[in-house]
């Protein structure tokens, strides 16, 4: 026998007394005011009570519950039964929606064990790979991560979740140093901006719930550069495995530039416009550009308080290389 208290509603649940019956509607109170409706196609009892298995009527999902609380006395997120006015389904109805949702159900473990496969298999090819790639001398690996942000702030909720990691490079300490992680921002056109100086991406968070030591604009969206040390070089392996059996996951080389590609070289002026070969991946727009920072910003550009033109620090916008052809064209250069 099970009895559950709930603090919020001060109520009681026995789960040795039956509440709802087969084919009967409850519903599904969920957060952010979320509701869906159920329907119950099987009852079980065992040793701690009842159990209630049901299908929810809008997604075909297969559930179950122990905890079925009238709807009358609705205090919170939880499963509810009416209590008043008891709604049913047609019990062929019901079986159809079950078989519905089991077909759904066998699909989607069919395909979470082929992605199980899939990944082991990339993971396998990773260990050798990285194995032979990372130094005998390495104390730590820098990597890019993809941050994809999950923060919900009306619930004062923040999160993120890394949708992919890139092996840039390795170091023969574990200093965390900004100027060693711009260096190896370099190996990527979608971090190529983080390479050149600005404090605002420079992020010190060793603390309880920070972030560390990264590089980026925001450790919940975006791209970020990171440092991790090694203390196990076989775990080490292990843990990079996965990303390195993607070998687009691994960018350890950048050009060495000439003498005369230490400095950004003109390549289009219209008017205050002046446009710049600023690294080897990256372009660079300087001129008065507030009246057109949105479009800018659209189509991927990264603004900097204090990059480099003509000897001088300025303000300007980096750009990969790749979208010379729209920054061009927005700024009116047709040739």
């Amino acid at each position: 026998m099970a009895k559950y208290y709930s603090l919020f509603g001060g109520t009681t649940t026995d789960t040795q007394i039956q509440v709802a019956k087969e084919n009967q509607i409850i519903i599904d109170d969920g957060p952010y005011m979320f509701q869906s409706r159920c329907v119950i196609y099987k009852v079980e009892h065992n040793d701690n009570g009842y159990i209630y298995h049901f299908v929810t009527l809008d997604t075909k999902e297969l559930r179950c519950t122990e905890i079925l609380e009238p709807l009358s006395k609705k205090f919170g997120i939880g499963y509810y039964y009416d209590d008043v006015n008891p709604e049913f389904i047609d019990p062929l109805e019901v079986a159809a929606l079950v078989s519905e949702a089991k077909e759904k159900a066998r699909i989607k473990a069919e395909k979470a064990e082929e992605e199980r496969r899939r990944a082991d298999e990339q993971a396998a090819i990773g260990l050798k790979r990285f194995a032979a790639l990372l130094p005998a001398d390495a104390k730590a690996v820098i990597v890019a991560r993809l941050r994809q942000d999950e923060s919900d702030p009306m619930s004062d909720y923040f999160s993120s979740k890394t949708v992919r990691t890139v092996i840039l490079g390795f170091s023969r300490h574990t200093r965390d140093l900004f100027s060693e992680m711009r260096k190896y921002a370099a190996n990527m056109p979608e971090t190529a901006y983080l390479s050149e100086p600005n404090e605002e991406y420079e992020h010190r968070e060793k603390y309880s719930m920070g972030g560390g030591y990264y590089l980026g604009e925001s450790r919940y969206s975006g791209w970020i550069i990171q440092k991790v040390s090694i203390y196990d070089r076989e775990r080490t392996i292990k843990e990079f495995a996965y990303t390195a059996g993607d070998e687009a996951n691994i960018r350890l080389a950048t050009p060495a530039k000439t003498e005369t590609e230490n400095e950004p070289q003109q390549i289009a002026i219209n008017g205050e416009f002046v446009i710049v070969n600023y690294s080897e991946k990256a372009i660079a727009l300087f001129g008065d550009t507030r009246p057109i920072k949105d479009k800018l910003s659209a189509i991927g550009g990264r603004f900097n308080g204090r990059l480099t033109h003509e000897g001088e620090k300025r303000a300007g916008w980096i750009f990969q290389k790749a979208k010379e052809p729209q920054v061009r064209e927005l700024i009116g250069i047709t040739e």
